[in-house]
């Protein structure tokens, strides 16, 4: 595969920063253009492992995703605190689900992070399984626009890793509306988590480590399609 090359401008403090990325389609990766002091938060874990198929189960007797079904991962919630540290502040916010609280600067220089941003989906994946003990992997989303099976294959993957108490790790790129109607955009890159579902996985919850919002659902259509020539860790 033919390596692409990302550049983008960012404007922070005054300063512009130019920062690209090698990588193929699914793990170029560019930071969000903000700069924040850290603010965290925490939620608790609610909702069944789908331990019933009447209570919460992933699927009925047909195989049809449960539209009961619902799950939110308890997560320590902490913003990046400057413009290329979106990387890091993800992965941190997936690990703090698994009892694993390190600094954003640590889990930066793991990565590999820069002034240019965290490379790609695989080495988010690769940090997550070196700090949590296996079972992440990555997936591409290699299309400008997700496919109704790649729309479905993110639903399982999110599904089974919140599941098994593991928010997933996206990398995403230009703009997607949340459910209340806030318009998310990162026309760079960014990273950020997946924290939980409802509806049987057609709404996911989303720690953004740059939002105002901090945390949001969005519908998994638009989701997948805001991953779409990236990848995620789930």
């Amino acid at each position: 595969m033919k390596p692409i090359i990302h550049k983008s401008g960012l404007s922070v403090a005054g300063l512009l920063v130019a920062g690209g990325c090698i990588a193929g389609p699914a793990v170029a990766a560019q930071a969000a253009p903000v700069t924040t002091t850290p603010v965290a938060s925490v939620h608790t874990d609610k909702g069944g492992r789908a331990e019933q198929a009447d209570k919460g189960g992933r699927a009925d007797k047909g195989g049809r995703a449960d539209k009961r079904a619902e799950r939110m991962v308890g997560i320590e919630y902490q913003a990046q605190p400057n413009f290329y540290y979106c990387g890091p502040a993800a992965t941190r916010i997936a690990l703090s689900a698994q009892g694993k609280i390190l600094s954003q600067d640590e889990v930066a220089k793991m990565l590999g992070t820069t002034e240019a941003g965290t490379d790609s989906a695989l080495d988010t994946t690769r940090v997550l399984n070196e700090l949590t003990g296996g079972g992440y992997r990555t997936t591409e989303i290699p299309g400008p626009v997700a496919k109704p099976e790649e729309v479905d294959r993110l639903r399982a993957d999110v599904v089974a890793a919140l599941d098994e108490g593991r928010p997933v790790v996206a990398n995403v790129k230009g703009t997607a509306v949340d459910t209340d109607g806030h318009p998310q955009s990162y026309e760079g890159g960014h990273y950020l988590t997946l924290v939980g579902y409802r509806d049987g996985g057609d709404l996911i919850r989303i720690a953004d480590p740059a939002s105002p919002e901090g945390e949001y659902w969005m519908t998994l259509e638009k989701v997948a399609n805001w991953i779409a020539e990236r990848g995620y860790s789930s």
